[in-house]
Parts: structure tokens; C-alpha cells; sequence
């Protein structure tokens, strides 16, 4: 494999740029992954985006490898497998025993198993050119259904005028990646790079316009705690995570569902220590006060026979 092809100076620069900013985008959840290890908690993150990531890079890695002229795509990518790594491990280091297990089966069924039935297949059963090319296109299927996962997050902004949840620069910086490795996939005439990239402009392009336009719009803001996250890739393997799947009624049925056990709580301590508000046993509280009354009036009545008796006992013999 050659290290680099001197015809294709500008293939050089458009790489060398696309591994900046790929770069970039790389290290852009580890303020994510530093708040995991502070809390010692994956709270509500999902691992899913990061498996993904991590089996793009190792599809466009085995690709960059079979080819010559694709140092570029090697160094990128091996970057990516190291850092996506990384942050696999630290989420199964801090993860929740459900999150555990999902986690190690898609681990084990994508990133082992399909990957290394890809290989298989394709080092036993193809050779020279057809298995570089079949590979490529393998690499190309993969990243458009990925970049079809996004649509529902534009459907999401579009129907909450929020775009909290969807950074501008991270955007910003996913299109100019994908400008990057499109402009090196068409120097080098390689369309399984090239191709990708142009869904990721378009994609691009429509998330920045989207965020022109609801920026300043009045927001329906969405609970975090209750969001699922999408990822977007490039060519670089480089990811982007979004938050979906709002469920806002969430929230307000928990609120109920506490002010129920609250007021249940506070009779049952009520009942235990034997005190009640007034108009809370109403016929108890009617039954004690004529209970007083009639007390009341029974003990006045005695006492005034004993005034009586007493006069009498007073009054001079005639």
C-alpha cells in the first residue's frame, strides 16, 4: 500500500483538514464522559450512539486499509476505534445492570459478530479489486441508514420550535467535515468516500437552516431525563449525538403520582398519632361535640340541685 500519492496535492490538504475536524468532533462528548466519571453514573446517556461510531470506524478502517493512496482515512479512523473504545469502557465501567447487558450484546453482536462475518466473507470469498469494492459499498450502505436516523430530530425541532438539544457548532462542524472528505473522495476518484458526504452536506445544511429559523422561536422545551439519543456519521467515522424522543407527560404524571402518595402519606401519619383535622371525620367530630354538650348540660343541672339542697339546709326553723 502506498503511503501517499503526490498527484493528489489537494487530496493531501482536503484529507488533512477532514482529520481536524474529524479530530474535533471526536472529543466532542468527552465533557459527557467526564460528568459519567464525576457522578460515577451513566444516568440517562445511551451507548448506542458510541457502538456505532466505534463499528463505522472499523468498517471505513479495514476499507482504507485494502486500498492505496488512503493513509489519510487510516489515521482517522484508527483515532476513532482508540477514542470510541474508551468511552465504551468507561460506560460499561459506570453503567446500570440493564444498561450493562444491552450494552455487552450489541457490543459482542455488532461489533465482533457482523464485523467479523464482513471480514470473513470478504477475505475468503472476494479478491484484488471486487473485495475493495464490494467493501466500499458495504461502508457506503452503512452510513446512509445511519444518516437516515437524523430525519426524526428534524421532525422533532420542527414540531417543538426547539433547537436546545441540537448545537450550531456541532452542526457547523459535522457539514464542514463532510465538505472535507467529500472534496478527498473526489480527488482521489473514490465514490464510496465521496457519496456519504453529500447526504452529510445536505443533512447538514438542513440542521443549520432549521436552527436560523427557531433559534429565536417561542420553545416547548423538552425534559432531558426523558430524551433518547440518535447519532450522525461521517465518512471520518466522526459522531454526532442528539437527544429524541421527548416525553413530556412524564413528568406531570410523576408530579401527581407524588402529591397522591404525599397526601396518602400524611393520613396515614395522621391516623397513626390519633389527630384528625376537623373536617376530616366529620361524624366522629359532630358525635364528640354533642357528647360535650350533653355532658355539660347534665353537670350544670347537678349543680344546681346541689345549690338547692344547700338553701334549703340554710333556712331557719320557725
Amino acid at each position: 500500500m502506498a503511503v501517499m500519492n503526490i498527484h493528489h496535492p489537494w487530496a493531501f490538504t482536503f484529507g488533512i483538514l477532514g482529520n481536524i475536524i474529524s479530530f474535533m468532533v471526536y472529543l466532542a462528548p468527552v465533557p459527557t464522559f467526564i460528568r459519567i466519571l464525576r457522578k460515577k453514573s451513566t444516568e440517562d446517556f445511551q451507548s448506542l450512539p458510541y457502538l456505532v461510531a466505534m463499528f463505522s470506524s472499523m468498517l471505513w478502517l479495514y476499507y482504507a486499509m485494502l486500498k492505496t493512496d488512503a493513509l489519510l482515512l487510516i489515521t482517522i479512523n484508527s483515532f476513532g476505534c482508540f477514542i470510541e473504545t474508551v468511552y465504551i469502557a468507561i460506560y460499561i465501567a459506570y453503567a446500570t445492570r440493564e444498561s450493562w447487558v444491552s450494552t455487552i450484546k450489541l457490543l459482542v453482536s455488532m461489533n465482533i459478530g457482523l464485523f467479523s462475518l464482513i471480514l470473513l466473507l470478504t477475505h475468503f470469498l472476494l479478491s484484488g479489486s471486487i473485495r475493495v469494492k464490494a467493501l466500499g459499498w458495504i461502508c457506503v450502505a452503512f452510513s446512509v441508514c445511519v444518516f437516515a436516523a437524523p430525519l426524526s430530530i428534524l421532525k422533532q425541532i420542527i414540531r417543538t420550535k426547539s433547537v436546545e438539544f441540537m448545537p450550531f457548532t456541532l452542526s457547523f462542524f459535522l457539514t464542514l467535515s463532510a465538505v472535507m472528505w467529500f472534496a478527498y473522495g473526489l480527488f482521489i476518484n473514490d465514490l464510496c468516500v465521496a457519496l456519504p458526504n453529500i447526504l452529510g452536506f445536505v443533512l447538514g445544511l438542513l440542521q443549520m437552516l432549521l436552527y436560523g429559523i427557531y433559534k429565536n422561536a417561542e420553545k416547548k422545551k423538552m425534559p432531558a431525563e426523558n430524551l433518547k439519543s440518535i447519532v450522525i456519521l461521517g465518512t471520518g467515522g466522526a459522531s454526532e449525538v442528539y437527544p429524541v424522543g421527548a416525553r413530556p407527560d412524564v413528568n406531570e404524571g410523576a408530579v401527581e403520582h407524588d402529591q397522591t402518595e404525599d397526601s396518602n402519606g400524611n393520613e396515614k401519619s395522621m391516623e397513626a398519632s390519633g389527630v384528625y383535622p376537623v373536617d376530616a371525620r366529620p361524624g366522629l367530630n359532630e358525635g364528640a361535640v354533642e357528647h360535650d354538650l350533653t355532658e355539660v348540660s347534665e353537670g350544670d343541672e347537678k349543680s344546681m340541685e346541689a345549690s338547692h339542697d344547700d338553701l334549703q339546709s340554710d333556712e331557719c326553723a320557725v
